[in-house]
C-alpha cells in the first residue's frame, strides 16, 4: 500500500552544514498610490 505523502527521508538525512546562507529581501510589487494616480492622469493634492 502506498502513502499519499511524499518520501522525505532523503531531505531529513541531508547535512544542513552543506547549505549556503542566503539573505532574502522583501520585494514590494505594488505601485505607490501616487504612481497609480499619475498613471490615471491626475495627482490630487491635500
Amino acid at each position: 500500500m502506498t502513502s499519499d505523502k511524499p518520501d522525505l527521508s532523503a531531505v531529513e538525512k541531508r547535512d544542513k552544514s552543506e547549505l549556503k546562507k542566503t539573505n532574502t529581501e522583501e520585494n514590494n510589487a505594488l505601485p505607490s498610490k501616487e504612481t497609480v494616480q499619475q498613471a490615471k492622469g491626475y495627482v490630487r493634492t491635500a
